[in-house]
């Protein structure tokens, strides 16, 4: 016979589904996480084959096809046919000097504000010197004996004040009086007080949305990847994509060798 506090102790706590349901998710999470990088990896390897043995064939098409459109377009004198020469032309020859040309124009975030000024004939203007008011040194002054790191010996304090600085400082630096006065409130205010600390359930509803959200941007991911065209590749031929390569190429050396017998016709008839 069981007493009622025994009873008590075997009843199951209230959060215990919520945390079997959190770990079928996340395996279920992890399963699906090795598909799709399975699948990814697949279709990366199969892209790199194809540029491999497929690239020098197209690239060898592109040519012909330029020499082609030049050898028409001398035959015939066409202005038509001389406009396709040059653009089929310009379409397998690199722009020279493009590093040279943009060195010192532009970087990975685009050009920069001198040379878009120049390009757009604007007046290039020097940067401006940051002035601060002395309502704005007197308020950095002040910010600054306050919070200083070195007045205190609790390292979270420490880290806190450090990271306060930084935006006083940056504050400073552009001469934004109204930034360094809402800090000086701020700081005033003292600091933030800690969070709450979620509750069991609270945390294990938190870990099954973080899921569900990981879930959602993967399947995502994986439609991007069964979309593309590499991957379309690989479902025609999904147990032999080599041989799918191979036949691939077969067509296109095919193409090459009609290229290559239009072009010897042209240039006898030059």
């Amino acid at each position: 016979m069981t007493t009622p506090e025994a009873e008590q102790s075997q009843a199951p706590r209230p959060e215990e589904r919520l945390e079997q349901a959190v770990r079928a998710a996340e395996q279920a999470l992890i399963e699906y996480e090795i598909a799709v990088e399975t699948f990814r990896v697949e279709v990366e390897n199969f892209s790199r084959l194809h540029e491999q043995r497929l690239g020098p064939l197209y690239a060898r098409i592109e040519v012909l096809d330029a020499e082609i459109a030049e050898a028409r377009a001398a035959r015939t004198g066409d202005p038509e046919d001389i406009r396709r020469a040059e653009e089929a032309r310009a379409r397998i020859l690199p722009i020279p000097g493009v590093e040279e040309l943009l060195h010192g124009w532009m970087d990975g975030h685009g050009l920069f504000p001198e040379a878009a000024a120049m390009l757009t004939d604007q007046a290039v203007r020097p940067p401006e010197r940051i002035r601060p008011s002395e309502e704005a040194r007197k308020l950095y002054r002040e910010l600054a004996r306050k919070a200083h790191p070195d007045l205190v010996q609790d390292e979270e304090e420490r880290q806190r004040r450090e990271e306060f600085l930084t935006r006083v400082n940056a504050a400073y630096a552009r001469g934004d009086e109204t930034l360094l006065k809402e800090l000086a409130e701020e700081w005033a205010a003292g600091p933030v007080p800690p969070e709450r600390r979620p509750s069991p359930a609270e945390e294990l509803y938190a870990r099954l949305e973080w899921l569900a959200q990981r879930k959602e941007l993967l399947t995502l991911v994986a439609r991007e990847l069964e979309e593309g065209a590499i991957a379309g590749m690989l479902r025609l031929a999904p147990d032999d994509p080599d041989g799918l390569l191979e036949e691939i190429a077969a067509r296109l050396r095919a193409d090459i060798a009609q290229r290559e017998a239009e072009l010897a016709a042209l240039l006898e008839q030059a």
